[in-house]
């Protein structure tokens, strides 16, 4: 009796606080999900549904994550897996390799094409002229300067770059090795720099095959997944050199299935950030502070969501017990 009584309470509470939020909503309601969601976050990883962190690429677009992850760190939002396409695979490996939010923040602010490439005007011509790609192989070395010779299994959060094979077009998961590599070569746009080679393959920039790597946090066993998505409209954007029409391409190719891949999402924050164009890094503030703004709106949603799937489990779990 006792048992039925424990879990139709747990149950009512549930339909209370599964609601969608109105602006009418009494006051205990907005007490249970705080205190649902203090509960659940105190959690140890096992004890709780597994949370995914899926970011985009996007290539400028994408610093817009770093003011995401100021948010959901702030609030200690339990991040247990995070999976990267691009950018998305830069900003989460400094992350998961315990790089702190602010350092990563002061980075993008100083970040430019000459720090992560050897683009510069005589190789472009180079480029142009002798067939000869740019590299990438500086963007590597900046990220080991600041994460550290890591590798995946030193990691403190489990982390998966997602590439593409160059010569057979494969989605590639990259979860072993160093990180400063696999981030690199998920982040590799291909036509302008060079693929960069990974045991016997060609890596080139996952957006090319999979820029919303929702499928792949669901096949690494994620309960939840919550997704940063950096959408584009492209009209807006100025098409002025070889750069920025190349990347320009390789988005426009992914968004009809980035859209798709967004349905495997629990939560998606979605940053203002359409009109930056993916080769415009100078533009890293307004980046980051479209992703805090978008990850602001979304946490009461987010926090909504866990503290609901938290009282789910302890509904299976008080029915379960004898």
């Amino acid at each position: 009796m006792k048992r039925r009584i424990r879990v139709t309470a747990l149950a009512l509470a549930l339909s209370v606080f599964g609601a969608a939020p109105r602006a009418e909503s009494p006051a205990p309601a907005d007490l249970l999900r705080d205190a649902l969601w203090l509960k659940y976050r105190s959690l140890p990883a096992g004890q709780r549904p597994r949370v995914a962190l899926v970011l985009s690429g996007g290539g400028a677009r994408g610093l817009a994550h770093i003011g995401a992850l100021k948010v959901l760190a702030r609030e200690k939002v339990p991040v247990d897996l995070i999976v990267g396409t691009s950018v998305g695979a830069i900003v989460g490996a400094l992350y998961a390799a315990d790089v702190p939010v602010g350092d990563i923040e002061s980075m993008a602010a100083e970040v430019g094409w000459n720090k992560l490439t050897d683009v510069s005007t005589a190789r472009v011509v180079r480029l142009l002229l002798a067939e000869r790609l740019l590299s990438t192989a500086k963007m590597e070395d900046y990220l080991r300067a600041r994460m550290g010779p890591k590798s995946f299994a030193d990691l403190k959060t489990e982390l998966a770059c997602v590439a593409a094979d160059l010569r057979t077009g494969e989605e590639i998961v990259l979860r072993e090795g160093p990180v400063a590599l696999a981030a690199r070569a998920s982040a590799t746009m291909p036509g302008v720099f060079d693929p960069v080679p990974y045991r016997h393959r060609l890596l080139i920039d996952g957006g090319v095959v999979n820029n919303v790597p929702t499928d792949v946090a669901r096949r690494l066993g994620a309960d939840v997944v919550i997704c940063v998505y950096l959408p584009a409209d492209f009209s807006r954007n100025n098409v002025t050199n070889v750069l920025s029409t190349l990347t320009q391409a390789l988005y426009i190719q992914g968004q009809v299935i980035s859209e798709e891949r967004l349905k495997l999402a629990d939560l998606v924050i979605r940053p203002d950030v359409a009109d930056i164009s993916a080769s415009e890094l100078g533009r890293s503030r307004e980046a980051m502070d479209a992703g805090q703004r978008a990850a602001e709106i979304a946490l009461p949603e987010i926090k909504r969501f866990l503290g609901a799937k938290f009282m789910e489990k302890s509904v299976r779990a008080g029915a379960a017990r004898p």
